[in-house]
């Protein structure tokens, strides 16, 4: 029999360890409640019973003190429990401090490679991880229900950013920057006004981004359209000025060529300092802002030909790049871009088709832009155009008061991903099963996902005034409570996912490129969706379906899996999970196949995801790409082209484009 430890380690059943448990114990009562040899003996033959190859250690203690019970010595199960549990905060605190020593010495990886973005290395990173693993910690024991606990811990479900689960902060957000600029703000107490010009108005959102950073764990967007209007002040400011000091000797044609002159510089000045300021600024979570940029024209915004200017200037810049301290251009993080395809600019003759063949381009060589069809979100999304939460996360549909839809102002209180393969893993082909524990594990996530919204329940404004008081999120009084965002789906919850390949592998025998198990996989997810739905009817709170951005958690899951059910071909041989939906990266399939394929299931998973495919820049083609854009536009709602030098294969394009999963 293997023993399956905490740590995920199989170790060899070791008969001592009970008996010297249960004698620890016996030692805490008196001699006529004691167990005796026999009775220690008689424990270990159930445990070896149960003719199980693998047990986990918490089943052996379960079945130790039912045992105890079962035998009458009540008293004694009692203080094992005690012992148990101390035991458990021996445990909890020694990992605790070696995960801290690791961090100080750079030797903790799970930590520092956790997010890529963080510099471990810093003692101001350092700093917050520290804190991080303190609040994981609590979380652990104290915060958490031991059933959620358990269920991370065995990676049936990963509870998101439990490093900042002990503060009452959120996820990600969609800032309402518009209504910031426009009406002022406040910061460390000083007040904000409204800019008088463009490149003030390019600093104070570098202030707010950074701001609004350091006080949430998640990613945020700015919706670059409400920048317009200072572009044109700016311009309107100039023309003012040139004609104070020139009078009424310069015709006007010169006055406005001055002009313009003028607000080009101003323009590049201004976007240079969106994006010096996000690559210098420090948050104090010891990173610079996850922030991105959303790039959007609107036929009807009266300031659409200012966006597309900054928009250009944007594109522009991210072209050339950033220096790094060797004096090197090279791509920046961030901010990370996002650009709307519709009609003005689907490349079939609109107005601003130029912007797209610039951002095209860009993605060449600096992999930003991604991409989002307009046309194929509103199908998606009832109607609207939803930016991202920073990365990938999507708010639902929600109407104010008077009956208008908004999105900016509002965020994501947490996210419980759900490890799917080991569903399967589980089930073995059994369909019951599969749905069974589906149904088990569901409900799960739900209490999850519970824990994140009560612990937001009673939040003031005060924790965070740039997000609650000063026009973040809203503009509430000092020391009123947040609970009104919090419910009637406002601000959302998403239930995340990963794996559907290796699910419909172990379970149908083949990839969901197949249609059965496309068929099954479908079924998966509209189980899932259906599932948020009635938890969105029963309770009133945005529940929302969500394609995992698993980073280092799809590594986590495979590991864990591997430990408990060994090696499985095609599952956890290969050390990592597929992302949320996507087609595994060994199969070969062709660029349009996988994006419409992959396209069925982002229909469904409207919480958040986006599709990849990967881009040479060594076989870059412009009108290869033109084409891709306009497939994109038609058909796909939110993707990004993967720039990898090098990349080869047969997959529709020669060897110009592959179709694969990003590794994020």
């Amino acid at each position: 029999m293997k023993v399956i430890k905490r740590d995920g380690r199989a170790v060899d059943f070791d008969r001592t360890k009970i008996e010297l448990a249960i004698e620890k114990a016996n030692q805490e009562v008196r001699q006529k409640d004691r167990a005796t040899k026999n009775e220690i003996k008689q424990i270990i033959n159930y445990v070896l019973e149960s003719d199980k190859k693998r047990i986990l250690v918490e089943d052996i203690q379960d079945i130790i003190e039912e045992q105890l019970m079962t035998l009458g010595h009540y008293e004694l199960a009692k203080k094992y429990i005690v012992y148990r549990y101390t035991r458990a905060l021996v445990r909890k605190a020694n990992s605790t401090d070696q995960s801290i020593m690791g961090l100080i010495k750079n030797q903790n990886r799970d930590v520092t490679e956790e997010n890529s973005h963080k510099n471990a290395m810093i003692v101001s990173t350092q700093r917050d991880l520290i804190a991080g693993e303190v609040s994981k910690d609590l979380t652990k024991r104290v915060l958490l229900p031991e059933k959620i606990s358990k269920a991370h811990e065995e990676g049936i479900i990963h509870f998101h950013n439990a490093d900042y689960f002990l503060q009452p902060i959120f996820n990600c957000c969609l800032i309402n920057i518009g209504d910031m600029l426009d009406n002022g703000t406040a910061m460390n107490g000083k007040m904000i006004e409204t800019p008088k010009s463009f490149l003030v108005a390019c600093t104070v959102t570098t202030q707010i981004i950074a701001a609004v950073a350091s006080s949430q764990y998640g990613g945020q967007t700015v919706c670059i359209s409400h920048l317009g209007k200072y572009l044109r002040r700016s311009y309107e400011k100039f023309i003012k000025q040139i004609k104070e000091e020139v009078g009424k000797e310069v015709k006007e044609d010169i006055i406005e060529r001055i002009a313009k002159r003028r607000l080009k510089y101003e323009l590049s000045s201004g976007v240079q300092t969106i994006q010096y300021q996000i690559n210098t600024l420090m948050t104090t979570n010891g990173q610079s802002p996850f922030v991105t940029l959303f790039l959007c024209l609107d036929k009807d915004d009266e300031y659409i030909k200012e966006n597309a200017l900054i928009i250009e200037e944007i594109l522009k810049q991210r072209l050339q790049g950033i220096r790094n301290e060797a004096g090197e251009y090279i791509t920046p993080a961030f901010p990370k871009l996002v650009y709307v395809l519709d009609e003005s600019n689907n490349l079939s003759g609109g107005e601003y088709d130029y912007l797209t063949k610039l951002a095209i381009e860009c993605t060449s060589k600096r992999i930003y832009p991604d991409y989002i069809s307009a046309k194929v979100m509103k199908k998606n999304h009832q109607g609207h155009l939803v930016p991202p939460m920073g990365d990938r996360n999507f708010l639902s549909p929600w109407k104010d008061k008077n009956g208008e839809y908004k999105f900016e102002g509002r965020f994501n209180q947490g996210i419980v991903s759900i490890n799917l393969p080991q569903i399967a893993l589980v089930a073995d082909g059994d369909e019951e099963i599969f749905w069974q524990e589906l149904d088990e594990r569901l409900k799960l996530c739900f209490d999850a996902l519970m824990c994140r919204h009560y612990a937001l329940l009673g939040t003031i404004s005060d924790v965070s005034p740039i997000h609650w008081k000063y026009g973040g999120i809203s503009r509430l009084e000092a020391g009123e409570r947040v609970d009104d965002l919090l419910k009637g789906g406002y601000s959302t919850l998403s239930l995340g996912y990963i794996g559907i390949y290796e699910t419909v592998k172990v379970m149908k025998g083949v990839s969901h490129t197949d249609s059965t198990g496309k068929e099954f996989a479908i079924k998966i997810l509209k189980k899932m969706k259906d599932t948020v739905e009635e938890w969105k009817k029963n309770t009133g709170l945005g529940f929302m379906l969500y394609a995992t951005s698993a980073e280092s958690l799809r590594y986590r899951f495979a590991m864990i899996d591997n430990d408990k059910f060994g090696t499985v071909k095609d599952i956890t041989d290969k050390g990592y999970y597929t992302n949320s939906f996507h087609v595994d990266e060994r199969e070969e399939i062709d660029v349009y196949e996988k994006l419409k394929l992959e396209s069925e299931f982002q229909a469904i998973t409207t919480g958040g995801s986006i599709l990849y495919a990967k881009v040479p820049n060594d076989k870059f083609d412009m009108p290869k790409l033109e084409e891709m854009i306009k497939y994109i536009y038609d058909n796909i709602e939110y993707v990004q082209l993967n720039t990898k030098p090098g990349l080869v294969g047969n997959f529709g394009f020669g060897e110009d484009i592959v179709a694969n999963e990003n590794n994020m």
